[in-house]
C-alpha cells in the first residue's frame, strides 16, 4: 500500500506580542489624531492602520478617548526623553541655553504630528490634558533643569535674574512653535517660502539668538536698569 505523503504544513502561526501591538496602535493613533484630531479619528481607520482588530482598543484603553489620552501622553513623553538627553548641566549656561532653543526649533520641524496633536487639544480646551496627572508631572524635571540653568547663568553674570523657568520656556516654545503651526499663511502673507531650508536655518539662527539677546543682563528692562533719582532739597 503506497505511503500517503503529510499534508503540507499550513503557514506559521505568529504568537501574539501585546507589547508590539500596543506599539502598532499607538503610533497608528498618533498618525491619525494627528491627521483628523480627536473628533474626526475613527477606532477603524487606527486599527487598519496597525494591522489589528478595532477590539484590541478597547481591549487596552477602553475607549477611543483613552487611547487619544495616551497618544496625547506619548508626544509629550518623546520630547521630554530627548530634552533630558541634552545634557545641559555639563554645559555652560550660554551653550546650555542654545542647545535647548535649537532642539525646540529642530523637533518641530521633524515632528509636525506633535504640532497637530497640539492644535486639536488646545481646540478642545486642554480638556484630555486636565484629566491626565503624569502629563503634568513628567514636565516638571524639565522645568528643574531650566531653572538650574538660570540659576548658574546669573551666578556666572551672563543671565538676567528676573526671568521664570515658566515664563523662559513658553517664550522659547513660542517663537518655534507659531512659526511652524502657521507656516502656509506666512509664508502666503509674506510672498517666502518659510518651509525651504534656507528659511529654516535663518529662522533657527534667529530664535537663538532671539532667546540669548533676551537673557542677557543688559537687557533688563529701563525700569530696572535706571538708577534712582537723588531728590532735590
Amino acid at each position: 500500500m503506497p505511503t500517503r505523503n503529510p499534508a503540507p504544513a499550513g503557514p506559521a502561526r505568529r504568537e501574539r506580542d501585546p507589547a508590539a501591538t500596543q506599539d502598532s496602535l499607538l503610533a497608528a493613533a498618533v498618525a491619525e489624531f494627528a491627521r483628523a484630531g480627536f473628533a474626526g479619528a475613527r477606532v477603524d481607520e487606527i486599527a487598519a492602520r496597525a494591522g489589528v482588530n478595532k477590539q484590541l482598543v478597547y481591549h487596552y484603553w477602553g475607549s477611543k478617548q483613552g487611547l487619544y489620552q495616551v497618544a496625547l501622553a506619548s508626544v509629550y513623553a518623546r520630547i521630554r526623553e530627548k530634552e533630558r538627553q541634552l545634557s545641559m548641566a555639563e554645559l555652560g549656561p550660554i551653550q546650555a541655553m542654545e542647545v535647548l532653543v535649537g532642539f525646540s526649533f529642530d523637533y518641530l520641524a521633524e515632528h509636525p504630528e506633535f504640532i497637530a496633536m497640539l492644535a486639536d487639544e488646545n481646540r478642545n480646551k486642554g480638556e484630555h490634558l486636565r484629566e491626565s496627572g503624569p502629563l503634568q508631572e513628567m514636565h516638571m524635571p524639565f522645568v528643574e533643569m531650566l531653572q538650574a540653568t538660570l540659576a548658574r547663568g546669573v551666578a556666572a553674570g551672563v543671565f538676567r535674574d528676573d526671568y521664570d523657568a515658566i515664563d523662559l520656556y513658553i517664550s522659547i516654545a513660542g517663537i518655534s512653535y507659531f512659526f511652524f503651526s502657521n507656516n502656509y499663511t506666512l509664508s502666503a502673507i509674506f510672498g517666502r517660502q518659510l518651509g525651504s531650508r534656507p528659511a529654516l536655518a535663518q529662522r533657527r539662527r534667529h530664535v537663538i539668538a532671539f532667546t540669548l539677546n533676551a537673557l542677557r543682563p543688559d537687557a533688563a528692562s529701563p525700569a530696572k536698569r535706571a538708577k534712582p533719582r537723588k531728590l532735590s532739597t
